[in-house]
């Protein structure tokens, strides 16, 4: 926009002083020209009253010579009485010039080499008709005109400058608004809520900062509300996990009974984790430092410690590979392990009893791939299955499990693949980028080294 401004301004004074200088510098040029031949009008008219009353040519040489023009000043004078024709001084015009301004009786111009001559006709008093012929120069008609255009230039170029600086700090003055609101709301989107703008410049901009700041204002409010939402909704969970764990307390000993406990504790920790969260006053955007992350191979060696007793009940055969040695990667524990119970259970709840699984960790240079697959049936729409909130349309799915893994692997750079798996059902592949980067394309294996050598078998 300050561009276009400047631009727009320097056209139209362009335009303008074009319009004035030009027609101007023209009238110089030729007031220039009308004093040359005014000055060569008065030297002639000097000269006309000597030829009324003599016409001896010392006696005219001496007038000629009186009048300061003489080398530039000639008299033409008619051959009359017996007394042959008489030209006193350098002749410049041609012969035809001298004899129509005689016959015509009036003045005349006529261009000559280097520059024009004044042809003045004056009365004798014989009744003949002298031609008095004044030089006039080039250098004399455009005498001044030179340095008249130059200052016109002078004063054009000053104003378009001038101009053009007038509308560069109106350009900023209407720019610096539009910028700010433009970085307030690239900060927004960013999610610092706390971005705002000035209420300053033109009235249109004043009124779009206020607009600006009045939206960032309900959109914190939209949040926070959003976040008392959610942690009321968790809070109403705790009545009946209490019941449960009172249940599982009076369930005895056993295997099954010890299970059921350590579900009803995980499930009381990540109710707590999510009112804790959903009531925090700003969202956690911010990677994780150097330095932070978890184990992933423990954290999956526990997870099918706790998922194998059940996949035993119904008869599940299953396979975990690469977890020998520890394999960082940068999440949280509680949130990879999250995402590892989300698909296990997607496992458990959209595949028939006995169906086999298994999950599989390899290590590379710059980035961790996490593998669930199973036997089962498989996942005819992958993009759908990926999309959030729309559910598989069975009991009990609400559709967040996947885009929970997708934004937990986003988070470190990676991504989440869902394809078909060597046991026939569906591989879904959790990258995790070590270094922050994208990965250099879809289905990229890189360094990553593969352990297929088994930890455990069902």
């Amino acid at each position: 926009m300050r561009w276009a401004l400047v631009k727009v301004c320097l056209a139209v004074t362009t335009m303008v002083v074009v319009a004035f200088a030009v027609p101007l510098g023209l009238v110089v040029k030729e007031m220039a020209r009308d004093r040359a031949f005014s000055n060569a009008e008065r030297e002639a008219a000097a000269v006309a009253p000597a030829l009324s009353i003599t016409t001896e040519r010392d006696e005219l040489e001496r007038v000629v010579a009186s009048a300061g023009a003489d080398s530039g000043m000639a008299v033409h004078l008619p051959a009359a009485d017996g007394r042959a024709a008489l030209d006193l001084g350098r002749r410049r015009a041609a012969e035809r010039d001298i004899e129509a301004v005689r016959r015509l009786g009036r003045a005349s111009t006529s261009s000559v080499s280097g520059g024009s001559t004044l042809l003045q006709p004056v009365a004798l008093g014989s009744g003949a008709i002298a031609v008095v012929e004044v030089y006039v120069p080039e250098s004399e008609v455009s005498n001044g005109v030179g340095t008249a255009w130059a200052v016109l230039a002078a004063v054009g170029l000053a104003l378009i400058v001038g101009s053009v600086a007038v509308a560069d700090r109106l350009g900023v003055r209407m720019v610096r608004p539009a910028q700010r609101l433009a970085e307030g709301a690239h900060e927004l989107g960013e999610g610092r809520l706390g971005a705002r703008v000035p209420e300053d410049g033109p009235s249109e901009l004043r009124l779009a900062a206020v607009a600006f700041n009045s939206m960032a204002d309900q959109v914190v409010q939209l949040l926070a509300n959003e976040r008392e939402l959610a942690a009321d909704l968790s809070h109403r969970l705790r009545t009946p996990l209490t019941v449960l764990r009172l249940n599982a307390a009076s369930l005895g000993a056993g295997p099954a009974a010890e299970q059921t406990r350590t579900a009803v504790a995980q499930l009381e920790r990540e109710v707590d984790t999510i009112i804790r969260t959903a009531r925090e006053a700003k969202p956690q955007t911010a990677a994780a430092g150097p330095g932070a992350g978890c184990d992933a191979a423990a954290v999956v060696r526990e997870r099918m410690e706790f998922w194998s007793a059940l996949a035993e009940d119904e008869g599940r055969k299953w396979r975990v590979a690469g977890v020998e040695r520890p394999v960082r990667v940068p999440v949280a524990r509680a949130d990879l392990a999250a995402a590892l119970d989300a698909l296990l259970g997607n496992v458990f709840r959209h595949t028939a009893e006995g169906t086999a699984f298994a999950v599989d960790v390899h290590n590379g240079e710059d980035a961790v791939i996490v593998l669930v697959s199973d036997a089962g049936p498989g996942i005819a729409d992958p993009v759908a299955a990926m999309a959030r909130g729309r559910g598989s349309g069975s009991a009990g799915s609400t559709g967040l499990g996947l885009d929970i893994v997708r934004r937990l692997a986003e988070s470190t750079g990676g991504d989440v693949r869902i394809g078909s798996s060597v046991l026939g059902g569906t591989e879904v592949r959790i990258w995790f980028q070590l270094d922050g980067r994208k990965p250099a394309g879809r289905g990229h294996r890189g360094s990553v080294r593969r352990r297929r050598r088994p930890a455990g078998v069902g």
